[in-house]
């Protein structure tokens, strides 16, 4: 059975590293290392599109920073989960849904949400299984 989403950012928790974050967006948009940040943060916070997209499309979302997926899912890590990434829960276990290579050829929040929209679509018609 697929559930929802667990979204994993290349950036750290805290007030102090979203205000680093947001200066790093600002003045080197071009060097900032969490391409899925990029399209679904802007300077001042969540991007309008995205926000509306996740907010109406009835499927749980989970959103992680890189130090507290470790915590949430201990069981889960490898050298290969490269950030950012995010993962569909199926049957209860994580799989690979976007990989940062994948998140690094987006060009904006219609790029983002529209291979949400299709890899979701395949896997819940695959019966669950990652294609």
């Amino acid at each position: 059975m697929v559930a929802g989403l667990v979204f994993v950012y290349n950036a750290r928790s805290g007030m102090a590293n979203a205000l680093l974050d947001s200066a790093h967006k600002m003045l080197s948009p071009n060097t900032y290392e969490c391409g899925l940040c990029a399209i679904t943060h802007g300077v001042m916070g969540e991007n309008r599109k995205w926000k509306a997209f996740r907010g109406s499309w009835g499927v749980s979302i989970e959103f992680l920073h890189s130090d507290e997926f470790p915590k949430k899912y201990p069981d889960c890590i490898s050298s290969l989960n490269k950030w950012p990434k995010v993962f569909v829960s199926v049957n209860g276990e994580l799989c690979n849904f976007l990989n940062r290579e994948e998140i690094a050829k987006m060009q904006g929040q219609e790029d983002l949400i529209l291979a949400i929209r299709q890899k979701y679509q395949a896997i819940t018609e695959e019966g669950g299984s990652i294609v």
